[in-house]
């Protein structure tokens, strides 16, 4: 039996005593692949929050595997763009976990810093400053981070939105490759069709869990309609 990366015993999220999503229970599989879907309010930022605590749970419980190395990716509308920093600065933040934020950047860190860029598609642009990026192309300076965290548990939060077609299928390749190498990847998505053929499984939100299993399963046309009700 696969071995478990997170599980969620009776959770409750929310925001001022208002519950955002209600007595989630079940299990994430350590190596898995899941889109969490569910209409604008259903709870998906509000679970991956819950999960790398930035919120903290009005009732019940989320359990992160022992020794689990988590990166999270919030949505870019939370990211202060305006702040003056390089394309560098921002991608060399992954390394924090293994530096300290006052460590001290090596030659070897300089290199993996560039390689990630390369592997995004933004080889040369680590002198840039971020706010002369376009979305696309901050989106793939987030992922160069996330390349470097070396994480276990990827948590992604509408990474697809707001950018374009190339770099939809330029990032979707890289969340193949992390799952591929037996990281476990959550990922908040919008694109029903795009998450059929992508992702193996599905969370289905309305505040609660609808549905959770293989993606077929768990967006049926049934089950759709069931989460709209709510």
């Amino acid at each position: 039996m696969a071995e478990t990366c997170l599980a969620f015993d009776n959770l409750t999220l929310g925001y001022n005593s208002h519950p955002a999503i209600h007595h989630l229970n079940g299990v994430v599989r350590r190596g898995s692949l899941t889109a969490v879907v569910g209409a604008n309010g259903s709870g998906k930022s509000t679970l991956l929050k819950g999960i790398v605590g930035v919120l903290k749970p009005m009732s019940g419980s989320v359990a992160v595997h022992p020794g689990m190395r988590i990166a999270y990716l919030p949505q870019q509308s939370e990211i202060d763009r305006s702040f003056p920093a390089r394309v560098v600065d921002l991608v060399g933040l992954g390394l924090w976990p293994r530096r300290g934020l006052l460590g001290r950047i090596t030659a070897d860190d300089r290199e993996l810093v560039s390689k990630a860029l390369t592997a995004v598609g933004l080889g040369g642009f680590g002198n840039r400053a971020i706010d002369t990026l376009s979305g696309g192309q901050m989106q793939r300076a987030l992922f160069a981070r996330v390349l470097l965290q070396d994480a276990d548990l990827i948590l992604l939060d509408e990474p697809f939105n707001a950018v374009d077609a190339k770099t939809v299928r330029d990032l979707l390749e890289l969340v193949r490759r992390w799952h591929g190498e037996g990281r476990t990847v959550m990922v908040v998505a919008h694109d029903l069709d795009m998450v059929r053929q992508n992702f193996p499984d599905a969370l289905l939100l309305a505040r609660r869990a609808v549905a959770w299993g293989p993606t077929g399963e768990a967006l049926h046309p049934e089950r759709l309609l069931a989460a709209r009700r709510f």
